[in-house]
């Protein structure tokens, strides 16, 4: 089986990339200088093959190194393969501009940067396509009972239900779960095809066995003071051994830790944009594309301003107070869409479906979201971004952050005129649970690329809003 020969299997895996790498490289040497669409018409300033396959000896094991830094040799049975493909990309990306970098620095100027290009591109290709096949292959034989993994779980709790639930589901991990061990659960217990075999104080008989590849704790918040003990007679064991918090609700996606003088911190919650940096390149981006939306929409702005002018009694643009970034209070602007009411009644709930409030004209701008491009001047202001959390009036703040868990995280950003949870269709009268999770996923993972992708899909996706009453 792979799992007794795993050390094998790795230097397998090294080998193969070893060959796709100087491959990839020869292959692009080929289409530059040799093949028939080769556009080397002159031999000057051409340097000789020799000269370009000695730089293997370097390439290769640079490559290899690389590979190993960015996590390419880790195992990954459970992990998202996108993230694999882009530690490919990374890793050849740094790889390139380490070499144009080195020819830079040693005035290398004969060298072919358009056959490093193809390097680069052939070789993300083949190894991408070599991981997939390979993931692939082991996948299927998981599926077929070879290659698996047993795992004990100590402790009954929901981490343990969690974790079960997730091997059931994925049979090409390749996990088995033997049974748990509880002090608490009864013996037979069963959940899920997993038994109950025993009680915690049988781990000293059960771990000299070895008959396990990997042991998870999984104990309750009451058990956490035997952790330690637990932890000491695994790792005493030799066996392999991982610890799954019974707390997952309360840690982002991507709990990250600090170092403080040897004291490990675990951060309840990851937000990039506390982050300086991350921060000011946010900010500028919003007064800039804000500044340039406000000239290309103004046609249609001063359009919707003199037919709400002319359709109706009242202001053009209707302020009211939402709740914003560390929960301090803003006034949002808003072109008015509604007959003009009483503030008590203004507060009474969100609009419904054929609400007799709503204008002629309102209902076309709220339901091509033109009635939100005022917002552009309260990004100027800095009140909210282009790119966050819808945000939400006081009221209801105060009933969602009782009723909905980790609701209140959202105001760890600036609010924003078009967001996640908005292009996957969660806005109006949608659940708000779901929502919320779109935000959070939205706030631990910001990057400005991300930025750039919803504002991109927001121009396909998210003016026309189904559920706008």
């Amino acid at each position: 089986m792979i799992k007794d020969n795993q050390k094998y299997f790795n230097r397998l895996h090294i080998l193969i990339d070893a060959v796709i790498i100087a491959i990839s490289y020869m292959l692009a040497w080929y289409l530059k200088f040799e093949s028939p669409f080769s556009d080397m018409d002159s031999s000057v300033g051409v340097l000789n093959m020799q000269t370009y396959f000695e730089l293997l000896y370097f390439i290769v094991p640079g490559y290899l190194i690389l590979y190993y830094y960015f996590n390419l040799y880790t195992p990954k049975r459970a992990t998202v393969h996108k993230y694999a493909i882009i530690n490919i990309f990374q890793a050849n990306t740094v790889g390139i501009i380490i070499l144009m970098a080195g020819w830079y620095a040693i005035k290398q100027v004969d060298f072919s940067r358009s056959m490093m290009g193809m390097f680069y591109i052939i070789n993300i290709i083949f190894t991408t396509i070599s991981r997939t096949l390979i993931r692939e292959v082991l996948q299927f034989f998981r599926k077929k009972g070879y290659n698996i993994k047993y795992i004990l779980l100590v402790g009954y709790s929901r981490a343990a239900e969690e974790y079960i639930n997730r091997i059931n589901s994925n049979p090409q991990w390749g996990y088995v779960v033997r049974g748990i061990l509880d002090d608490a659960v009864p013996r037979g217990t069963v959940y899920k095809g997993v038994k109950v075999v025993g009680t915690i104080g049988n781990l000293r008989y059960i771990l000299p066995e070895n008959k396990l590849d990997e042991i998870a704790i999984t104990l309750s918040l009451n058990d956490y003071s035997r952790l330690e003990y637990i932890v000491d007679l695994c790792e005493k064991s030799g066996v392999h051994t991982k610890f799954i918090p019974d707390y997952n609700s309360l840690f982002p996606s991507r709990p990250y830790t600090e170092d403080l003088m040897g004291l490990a911190v675990v951060n309840i919650r990851y937000v990039p944009l506390t982050n300086t940096l991350n921060w000011f390149t946010k900010r500028v981006v919003d007064i800039v594309l804000s500044l340039v939306g406000a000239v290309v929409f103004s046609p249609i702005m001063l359009i919707a301003a003199i037919s709400i002018k002319c359709s109706s009694r009242g202001p053009v643009i209707f302020k009211q107070e939402r709740i914003g970034l560390h929960n301090k209070p803003f006034l949002m602007y808003k072109f008015r869409t509604m007959e003009v009411q009483r503030p008590d009644a203004e507060k009474k709930g969100w609009t419904m479906k054929d609400d007799p409030r709503v204008t002629k004209v309102g209902k076309l701008l709220r339901k091509t979201s033109m009635d939100e491009l005022p917002q552009l001047f309260n990004i100027l202001k800095g009140d909210m971004s282009i790119v966050g959390p819808r945000p939400e009036r006081p009221q209801f703040v105060e009933q969602f952050k009782e009723e909905i868990p980790r609701y209140m995280v959202k105001h760890q950003v600036r609010p924003g005129l078009t967001g996640w949870a908005q292009i996957n269709g969660y806005r109006g009268d949608t659940s708000i649970k779901r929502r919320i999770e779109y935000d959070i996923f939205y706030i631990e993972n910001w990057t400005l690329s991300f930025d750039i992708k919803i504002m991109f899909l927001t121009i396909f996706k998210g003016f026309i809003n189904k559920n706008a009453y």
